[in-house]
């Protein structure tokens, strides 16, 4: 099993219960999926661009990431219909469990200037997160890498608000500006 999935097992659904009150076991918050999605603007032009993210949305989610492709024609920004515009991946279960152990301890001090992310959930109970650069992660050979790329990840959870969100996540490990971060053992 999966060290923050046990922590969260054993400790975070305990702390949640006491601090929510909920009346059914079944209620309490957990981690439902993260989606980790690159935008790629650079594919029109240069189509090694387009191999060159997945290659490393690979390494660093562990599987095969979906490429996007433009539902729509849109003159203004030479975009056609059919044409790749982006990459994602769905990480749910083990995987999941994986990089959120790997990016809340490992990936999220190593970058510059740092001080946590804001804690502004959707209103919905799902917390996204925007990286300016994919060189953070340490599966990335920066050696091989030729233009910095950013991504958006989003945590979907089963929270019913934000405040229940992100004490979620932040009792798994997430540093949030101004809140206290919880010791992960």
């Amino acid at each position: 099993m999966a060290r923050l999935k046990k922590r969260y097992h054993e400790v975070v659904k305990a702390e949640l219960q006491n601090k929510f009150a909920y009346s059914n076991p079944m209620m309490i918050p957990a981690l439902k999926k993260i989606v980790i999605n690159m935008g790629i603007a650079e594919a029109t032009k240069d189509k090694n661009a387009l191999q060159d993210c997945v290659k490393e949305l690979t390494l660093l989610s562990g599987q095969k990431p979906v490429i996007r492709k433009a539902k729509k024609a849109v003159s203004n920004f030479k975009l056609r219909e059919g044409q790749p515009i982006g990459i994602k991946v769905t990480l749910r279960g083990k995987r999941m469990y994986e990089f959120i152990d790997r990016f809340f301890n490992i990936s999220c001090p190593r970058i510059r200037d740092f001080r946590g992310f804001p804690s502004k959930c959707d209103g919905r109970g799902n917390y996204s997160l925007g990286l300016d650069d994919q060189q953070i992660f340490p599966e990335i050979n920066l050696d091989q890498v030729k233009r910095a790329q950013g991504m958006n990840i989003t945590f979907v959870t089963t929270a019913a608000s934000d405040e229940e969100c992100v004490e979620l996540l932040r009792l798994l490990g997430l540093p949030f500006k101004n809140l206290p971060i919880a010791i992960v053992a």
